[in-house]
């Protein structure tokens, strides 16, 4: 995703990615947050004005090649189960699993807290919400009609986020044929 990013940055903004650093440390101000205001207002971006503070700070480059993303992404595992949280380790592998035997098109995408699957969009989450629970985030965006109280509203919708519901995991005994059923439907409704 930020390759892509980089790649269409200047096709977008009429700048490279190196061209705006370059153009934050020379004229930007100092701070990050007025950095990010002063690329919002003054040039107009979205998303991209984080992206770019932060990486004139030297933030978050472990996003700009999939060299260091990989590295990374096995750290991000590795930090989000252990200590306390590392009981639910076998219950992330096996919901890992589960999400990518779903097609050959799943992909994970570990960060810091969690780690979306995706095919062009995120269908489901993995989430370990408290050190005794996963929460199995599901995309019901396009969903009509109403859902079993097993799935938990997580206000995706008024929120417009991807993860309209959840379902709370806390051993692998919650990983049954109705967790499967509602899996599989939230990557069938992301095609």
């Amino acid at each position: 995703m930020v390759q892509k990013w980089i790649v269409e940055l200047k096709p977008k903004t009429g700048r490279s990615f190196e061209e705006w650093i370059a153009l934050v440390k020379k004229d930007g101000p100092k701070d990050s947050q007025a950095r990010r205001a002063w690329l919002k207002s003054k040039h107009k971006l979205g998303n991209s004005a984080w992206w770019i503070a932060d990486r004139a700070e030297g933030k978050g480059t472990e996003e700009d090649s999939p060299e260091k993303y990989l590295a990374t992404a096995v750290q991000y595992v590795e930090e989000q189960y252990s200590g306390k949280k590392s009981a639910l380790r076998p219950i992330y592998s096996e919901l890992l699993s589960l999400g990518k035997s779903l097609g050959p098109d799943v992909k994970a995408c570990p960060g810091k807290t969690m780690v979306p699957l995706y095919r062009e969009h995120v269908f489901a989450q993995i989430k370990p919400t408290i050190n005794s629970r996963i929460d199995l985030g599901l995309c019901f965006t396009t969903c009509k009609g109403k859902l079993p109280k097993r799935l938990i509203d997580t206000g995706g919708f008024a929120k417009k986020d991807r993860i309209t519901h959840c379902i709370k995991v806390s051993s692998p005994s919650d990983i049954d044929s109705e967790l499967k059923t509602w899996l599989r439907a939230a990557y069938d409704l992301n095609a």
